[in-house]
């Protein structure tokens, strides 16, 4: 099984990510409440920037527009890790 590390830039928080986990369910077995409200990639309550790394979505078009998706940012409720990764979350992150 392979395992990622995600980091929050933020807060220095870092948690793994085991294979099959979006982004948001790992960090919420870890204990960390990150933003989050429909879990399907409509609602952006999540969204974040990728600092550094690489994920990729579990849906093929989640509610990001063109400019957000080239600019990095995704949404870690419907996100997987393809590498260690390193976010940028928004301001309402809460350990």
């Amino acid at each position: 099984m392979t395992t990622h590390t995600v980091r929050l830039g933020a807060s220095g928080s870092a948690f793994p990510v085991d294979e099959g986990l979006t982004i948001l369910e790992a960090a919420l077995l870890a204990g960390l409440r990150l933003p989050n409200s429909c879990r399907n990639g409509t609602c952006r309550t999540c969204i974040c920037r990728v600092a550094h790394g690489a994920v990729a979505h579990t849906i093929d078009w989640p509610g990001l527009l063109p400019e957000e998706k080239a600019e990095g940012y995704v949404l870690p409720c419907v996100a997987r890790p393809l590498s260690d990764v390193e976010l940028d979350p928004p301001e309402t992150l809460t350990p």
